[in-house]
């Protein structure tokens, strides 16, 4: 196996090639459509790219979640991936599912580039270095502030120091224009980029009365999610061939978010799942391997230049209903069902519920008709996946705490459904 370390301090950075993997795509359908008729696009700096070429492709990130399916998917279509990564978590690891045979494989084929992205000098001379044809950035700032202060009256010093370091990281990431300064060394390091694809969110969206969201609809420019906002409108301002995906909820094996593991968590310990209010709030989960198929798709794609696609399952569901659905994908009995108030309850900086408590789902029709993408998961079959793969091998990415829900049922505060 070849073996070029990538250093920051150096002044001409190299790749390394390291070991690499993933769960089983099921037999993910991938088809990338290639017309043989294309219209001349006159969009104000976008670059013809042909997808049906091989290319050099940079991810940003790719350890994680959605990067690990992705770049499985572009090294199985013939282009060249690198991964760029702070190189503190382990690039690469043989998941279930996947082949020997597979694994070793993409092990041989998968580039590492090591660095800070936002150490902007690093960036631009390495990337100029190795001329990326298309970057991927799906590694765009997210916060979570884990820390809580109300479970203990005494803290240590180094407790209460890793709240506070937790907290002075969350006022950080929300400062305008952190996503957007960290993607504009990239531009600035490839002059000659063909494709920037953005992975962006559906929480973009203002908050509306009119479901579901659409790509034209308004945006909150005071969400949480801002960042990414500023990252697309610096991506438009600029003369580059960009693609924007807004997906809403994502699920699937090795999610970090406690989505589907939230439920998982309460159907093994055999618990009431509390919900929120009446529970028959609309939400919408996309699976991750879907998602990856539409950042596949869009590589190339001229009817992808500069333009944003909302990209998820094409059923909506109830908060009730996605209580079901886990149940039946994991084989669990039909699940108790506990509806309260929650304003009923001070659960101080803890999250009783991994949802948004209200309706919050979006149209995937342009990227069904414009890119031609289809999901291949439905609802129970995209769960079952999830657990099989990961939850029910006896992986997940938190242990569960029931500390929430012991409050919810430990009171008579609950709502008759």
């Amino acid at each position: 196996m070849a073996s070029l370390v990538a250093v920051q301090q150096q002044t001409q950075p190299s790749l390394s090639i390291l070991p690499s993997s993933l769960s089983d795509f099921n037999g993910t359908r991938l088809h990338t459509q290639l017309q043989c008729k294309r219209k001349v696009w006159q969009t104000r700096g976008a670059l013809q790219v042909t997808a049906s070429s091989s290319k050099n492709i940079l991810i940003m990130g790719g350890t994680r979640f959605i990067g690990v399916f992705l770049s499985r998917l572009l090294v199985k279509e013939g282009h060249q991936v690198t991964l760029f990564t702070r190189g503190k978590a382990p690039i690469t690891q043989q998941l279930p599912g996947e082949s020997d045979q597979d694994f070793a494989d993409f092990s041989s084929k998968i580039l590492h580039l090591k660095g800070d992205r936002k150490d902007f000098d690093f960036v631009k001379s390495s990337l100029s270095a190795k001329g990326f044809d298309v970057v991927y950035d799906i590694n765009g700032m997210q916060c979570l502030i884990l820390c809580s202060l109300h479970t203990s009256p005494c803290l240590t010093r180094i407790q209460l120091f890793s709240c506070l370091f937790q907290m002075l990281i969350f006022f950080f990431c929300l400062f305008p224009g952190r996503e957007a300064d960290e993607v504009a060394p990239i531009l600035d390091a490839l002059p000659k980029l063909e494709q920037y694809i953005y992975c962006s969110s559906a929480g973009v969206y203002l908050k509306t009365d009119l479901l579901p969201h659409s790509e034209t609809d308004a945006v909150d420019p005071k969400s949480r999610h801002k960042g990414k906002l500023e990252t697309e409108s610096l991506l438009e301002s600029r003369a580059v061939n960009w693609t924007s995906l807004r997906p809403v909820y994502i699920y699937g094996p090795l999610n970090y978010n406690p989505v589907e593991e939230w439920f998982f968590h309460r159907l093994k310990a055999g618990r009431p799942i509390p919900i929120p209010n009446s529970g028959m709030q609309i939400t919408q989960l996309g699976h991750v391997k879907d998602l990856a198929a539409a950042f596949v798709q869009v590589l190339g794609n001229e009817k992808a230049t500069k333009q944003v696609f909302n990209i998820s399952g094409e059923k909506y569901v109830t908060f009730d209903g996605l209580a079901r659905a886990c149940a039946k994908a994991a084989g669990f009995p039909e699940p108790d069902i506990i509806h309260y108030n929650p304003k009923e309850f001070d659960f101080g900086k803890k999250k009783a519920f991994p949802f948004r408590d209200q309706h919050f789902f979006a149209s995937v029709d342009k990227a069904k008709h414009v890119l031609g993408w289809k999901p291949e998961f439905d609802l129970v079959k995209g769960l079952a996946d999830s657990y099989n793969l990961d939850f029910g091998r006896g992986t997940y990415r938190k242990e569960a705490d029931f500390s929430t829900d012991d409050l919810i049922l430990g009171k008579s505060l609950v709502l008759q459904a």
